[in-house]
């Protein structure tokens, strides 16, 4: 996505102590699998049945991570790496324009995934990676940002609403591991967001 979209590179030059945050590129794919895999088995120990997070696949996440990063849905979409200074992988943001058909306020993104490493989590990297994405939204067409999350989800939730998002009051059914989940659609407006 760097090479398509100049304002990521230019947005990106984010840098801490203890984080890096940059476009992921087609080769970071298993190192994405594992942070989504880890943070499936840690984050929904208690919604999801074990067996089922016990047999995630690693292999099949970096599949489909490796097909996401080579072609892209949109020529806006794009898929962002935390790295410790070590360069290991910390956690990982996916934007893109929103899959919602009944958005009609205005050009809207979505954050179509975002996970942080369970050894990652209460260090700051979570807020930096949003605060990333948010910047890389900000500097684009879109006026507003939405994203879902499970309504069991406690932790995410208040993640979400300490970076000011709000539940809009939309919710849809899902079936996941034969389970019936909720998720709820929180939403945040760019346009005077102080994202930078």
């Amino acid at each position: 996505m760097e090479g398509r979209n100049p304002v990521v590179a230019a947005s990106l030059a984010r840098k801490t102590a203890q984080v890096q945050i940059r476009p992921a590129l087609p080769g970071d794919a298993p190192a994405i699998a594992r942070v989504h895999v880890r943070s499936w088995q840690a984050a929904y120990r208690d919604i999801f049945p074990d067996h089922y997070l016990d047999t995630l696949d690693v292999d099949d996440r970096a599949r489909r991570w490796e097909s996401t990063l080579q072609e892209p849905l949109s020529p806006t979409s794009t898929t962002l790496l935390a790295t410790a200074a070590d360069g290991v992988v910390t956690g990982f943001a996916h934007l893109a324009p929103t899959r919602d058909t009944d958005t009609d306020t205005g050009p809207t993104a979505e954050i179509a995934a975002i996970y942080v490493s369970p050894e990652a989590w209460s260090t700051g990297v979570g807020r930096e990676l949003m605060k990333a994405a948010l910047a890389v939204l900000s500097a684009s067409p879109y006026t507003q940002a939405t994203l879902w999350v499970l309504a069991e989800n406690r932790r995410a939730r208040r993640f979400y609403e300490r970076a000011a998002w709000s539940a809009d009051g939309t919710s849809r059914s899902a079936v996941i591991a034969d389970t019936p989940v909720t998720e709820v659609r929180y939403r945040l407006g760019l346009v005077d967001h102080p994202s930078a």
